[in-house]
Parts: structure tokens; sequence; C-alpha cells
């Protein structure tokens, strides 16, 4: 039995994905590093960077930030920096958050808080919601 959020397929996870011919004038795909639909109540979107590189690229923040305004349920955007090198694996829940996007605007947090902190913290506040079936 494999393990809930272990790499699957590190040999897949190693391919690298060439957007270069996807494109449609200066707008091309991007990706977000972690998506969690929490019982059907609100979205939990992590995007990790290197200390080295923090920063998100203006395309990439306003297509998360406009996902993020764009959904119905509680959504929160998590900006995270870790420091693992390349050869390394990165654990997620350990990164520490540098910012978040909620309710429409970018806030900072006054202390050291992992991904998995603001992740319970979240999903404490917001999970729990009674949301009636569709």
């Amino acid at each position: 039995m494999r393990k809930r959020g272990a790499i699957q397929h590190r040999d897949r996870a190693r391919q690298l994905v060439d957007f270069r011919n996807l494109h449609f004038g200066t707008i091309t795909p991007t990706d977000l590093d972690g998506l969690i639909e929490y019982k059907n109540a609100c979205y939990l979107m992590i995007e990790l960077k290197h200390i080295s590189a923090p920063q998100i690229p203006v395309g990439q923040r306003i297509a998360l930030e406009r996902l993020c305004d764009d959904l119905s349920k509680p959504a929160l955007l998590l900006h995270a920096l870790h420091s693992v090198p390349v050869q390394h694996d990165i654990d997620a829940a350990s990164a520490i958050v540098e910012r978040f996007y909620w309710q429409g605007c970018w806030r900072d947090l006054d202390e050291v808080v992992t991904v998995y902190q603001a992740a319970c913290g979240f999903f404490e506040n917001y999970g729990n919601r009674n949301v009636a079936a569709r």
C-alpha cells in the first residue's frame, strides 16, 4: 500500500513539462505546488519557492490570486519558502510561510509559521462548515 502524499512515480516527477509551444500572446501555463479541497468546505493552495528566488512571478501571482477570488468557497493561498538543496526532496509541511493571500489581499505574518501549522489553523476555522449537498 502506498503512503498518501508520498511521491508515487519518482522518475515521472523528474520530468519537466515544457510549455514553450503552449502560449497565447504573452500568456503561458503556470503551476501550483499544492492544492487541497477540504471536506467540500474550503480550498488551500500552496506555492513553494526556494529562498534564493523567493518571489512569485507576476503572471503566476495574478493567476493564483484570481483563482482564489473566483472560488465560491473560502480559499487561502500560502506563499512559503524553503532552503532544501536541489538533490533532496522538499518537506512541504515544514516550509515557512512567507505571506498568504486571503480575501483579496496579501498579508504578512508576525510569527514563524509552517505550512502545516497554517493549514491546520485554516481547516479548523473554515473546514467544518456545513455545506448543503449539491
